[in-house]
């Protein structure tokens, strides 16, 4: 059975750091592609981030480019979300996703439950 769980949300001033990890278990690591989606209240989801776990490369949504990292240990079969310098606008639920498609795209075929990241101004 896959599963994704996220963990590391909070609350955090803004221009604080939060760090987010997906553990993964249930498929091969190295042949899916993990994303970091994230929802704010009354909003729709969207893309934040996106690595594939095979050649390592990577995508940033244009808001948290410069101010996120995406990451992953495969032999931990862990992905890690970096975010530096936060913004009440980054306040949302985020979750974790696999496909085995080479990049991330909004029906990817497993989703973790979120974990809820809450910037104050």
């Amino acid at each position: 059975e896959v599963q994704l769980v996220e963990s590391g949300g909070g609350l955090v001033q803004a221009g604080g750091s939060l760090r987010l990890s997906c553990a993964a278990s249930g498929f091969t690591f190295d042949d899916y592609t993990i994303g970091w989606f994230r929802q704010a209240p009354g909003e729709e989801r969207l893309g934040v981030s996106c690595i594939n776990s095979g050649d390592g490369s990577t995508y940033y949504s244009d808001s948290v480019k410069g101010r996120f990292t995406i990451s992953s240990d495969n032999a931990k079969n862990t992905v890690f979300l970096q975010m530096n310098s936060l913004k009440p606008e980054d306040t949302a639920v985020y979750y974790c996703a696999a496909d085995q498609a080479e990049v991330c795209h909004s029906h990817m075929d497993h989703w973790g439950k979120g974990t809820l990241v809450t910037v104050s101004s």
